[in-house]
């Protein structure tokens, strides 16, 4: 099947009441006026919740009986554990094991059983298909997944929801950080006349890199170390990529530094707790790696840091 918006907007409806309709905070960027869709005030700490219970809604009952598997360093297991806890559907989650323990404490806080591994040496794909194989369970990938696209789409229509409530015209242009794109991609089905400006981490700007060539390329071997944890994704998927690619998505790098900055502002400016990978957008956009255009829209995509990175961060 290939996915559109009429996806997205089933996908809204199944979720509806499941999912928290975050705040979308007015702020100026640049000297213009622009909008900050704040999912790091999303139940679970960021927008992950909203693809992985459509995903899990949309299992049978005999599905649910098995349980499910995913693989994820942090939010994606927090949003998977969390819709499996609701509907009473046993998670086992890959995480790597340099995970943030904010992320792994609040994974298992919701019951799921985690299963770590050594993300230089091993393959989360792997493990995670071995497990899910072995017990007869659901895999959850994190975004190679149309029904999980189709629920992070929801963040665009409720932002095109807000501004036309708040009486302000639809995005020209909405920011979004990118790791395996899945959020992006759902924003991009959902708001088919807003440009889509992506940003990664430098080093593991993979999705940039494929768009630009015209085909997948993943991360090389010796990437560097990141801030990003929530965007360290080895390879992006055919799925993400083809639906950025279709709609002529900008994807810029940015650097630690510049993302430090942007979770500085976050929380100076409008008193957000964003986490790096969250702040990728608005780093980009705050470096000047893209251009401010007036009404348009940057999402904060996660807010799970631990504060004692966070208040290094923004001292």
């Amino acid at each position: 099947m290939s996915i559109n918006r009429l996806d997205v907007q089933a996908a809204a409806a199944r979720i509806a009441g499941q999912v928290v309709r975050t705040p979308l905070i007015e702020t100026r960027l640049d000297g213009r006026r622009a909008w900050l869709k704040g999912e790091c005030l999303q139940t679970g700490g960021a927008f992950k919740l909203r693809g992985a219970t459509n995903r899990l809604l949309l299992l049978d009952k005999d599905e649910r009986a098995r349980g499910v598997v995913a693989f994820s360093s942090g939010n994606h297991a927090q949003g998977v554990a969390i819709a499996a806890r609701r509907l009473g559907i046993a998670a086992t989650i890959v995480m790597p094991a340099d995970a943030p323990q904010l992320k792994i404490d609040g994974t298992r806080a919701e019951g799921a059983t985690i299963i770590f591994y050594d993300r230089r040496t091993e393959q989360r794909e792997v493990i995670a298909a071995r497990l899910a194989a072995e017990s007869g369970a659901t895999l959850v990938p994190s975004f190679d997944d149309q029904h999980i696209v189709a629920g992070q789409g929801s963040v665009g229509l409720e932002i095109l929801d807000q501004l036309a409530q708040a009486g302000a015209p639809p995005p020209p242009l909405i920011a979004v950080p990118v790791g395996g794109g899945g959020l992006a991609a759902g924003i991009a089905l959902a708001c088919p006349d807003a440009r889509i400006l992506g940003a990664e981490p430098e080093g593991w700007d993979d999705m940039a890199r494929s768009l630009a060539g015209g085909a997948i390329v993943p991360v090389a071997a010796d990437a560097p170390p990141t801030l990003c944890d929530a965007l360290q994704t080895p390879r992006v998927s055919p799925i993400t990529f083809d639906i950025l690619r279709e709609r002529e998505a900008q994807v810029v790098a940015v650097t630690d530094d510049e993302i430090a900055a942007a979770v500085r502002w976050a929380y100076v400016e409008h008193q957000l707790v964003v986490e790096p990978g969250g702040a990728a957008a608005l780093a980009a956009l705050l470096a000047g790696k893209a251009k401010v255009e007036e009404g348009m829209v940057v999402v904060l995509s996660g807010g799970n840091v631990d504060p004692a990175l966070h208040a290094a961060l923004v001292a």
